[in-house]
């Protein structure tokens, strides 16, 4: 079961880690999102440590992936040359997919910028495909997952992957209901002429897909990241509002 910490704590590792660990301590299934911030890393790290198993998120990047791959082996390892157990640790680092697309549709509205129709529905994919090639590399233990399900190839053009994949009922039921092929496709690249052309119209595209495309400081000021939280946010304060009416009825109303 996977648990949110409060997004209104991203700058604060303390606060995350702090709730996060009452989180991890609730029940033995237990899996704590922590966002892919700045704060977010190091909490990562700590929590890990403790035998917490995290689900990075608010993640859309590459650069943000890897910090989240490399965070999760040192905690790990901290463990391990303590002798403490990983053996029911399952850390998570997803990549929100569709909310990378978002943004590059935001980029071509927001600063004109004319491309192929169709190409932007790439931008996730490629981050997440490079993304897994590079954790292949380097070894790291956290699974990857895709989220943030905008169109049907961003459940097809990850079949065969290694991955995990948290599939909303209403996009399943639409999937099998189609006749889209079932195949493998998981290892053909995105074509190329779609990655160079991302790659050269929009600099935050450049940003997601190189591993040193960002620094762990830039990650807060990201586009997706900022958008990201500040729904993330609005919802929490939303929820804080319904407890407080059911506690405190409003006694102006019958």
């Amino acid at each position: 079961m996977s648990i949110q910490t409060n997004p209104a704590f991203y700058r604060d590792p303390e606060a995350i880690l702090r709730q996060g660990l009452h989180f991890h301590e609730l029940a033995p299934n237990m899996q704590v999102k922590i966002p892919a911030t700045k704060a977010g890393i190091k909490a990562v790290e700590e929590a890990t440590y403790h035998g917490a198993s995290i689900n990075a998120t608010v993640s859309f990047s590459v650069p943000q992936a890897l910090a989240v791959g490399a965070a999760v082996e040192r905690g790990l390892k901290r463990r391990e040359a303590e002798g403490l157990s990983i053996d029911e640790m399952s850390p998570i680092c997803t990549i929100m997919i569709g909310r990378l697309d978002d943004w590059i549709h935001v980029l071509e509205k927001r600063d004109g910028v004319l491309v192929t129709p169709g190409y932007g529905d790439w931008a996730g994919i490629a981050a997440f495909k490079r993304a897994f090639a590079l954790y292949q590399e380097r070894g790291y233990r956290s699974r990857l997952l895709a989220a943030a399900y905008r169109h049907h190839m961003h459940w097809s053009e990850l079949i065969g992957g290694d991955i995990s994949m948290t599939i909303p009922y209403e996009w399943q039921k639409l999937f099998n209901a189609s006749d889209i092929e079932v195949k493998e496709r998981f290892n053909d690249p995105v074509p190329a002429e779609i990655v160079e052309t991302l790659y050269a119209k929009f600099p935050d595209f450049r940003r997601a897909y190189d591993a040193d495309g960002m620094t762990v400081d830039e990650f807060d000021s990201f586009g997706p990241t900022v958008r990201t939280l500040r729904t993330f946010i609005s919802s929490y304060h939303d929820l804080v509002a319904v407890v407080r009416d059911f506690m405190l009825p409003n006694p102006d109303v019958k």
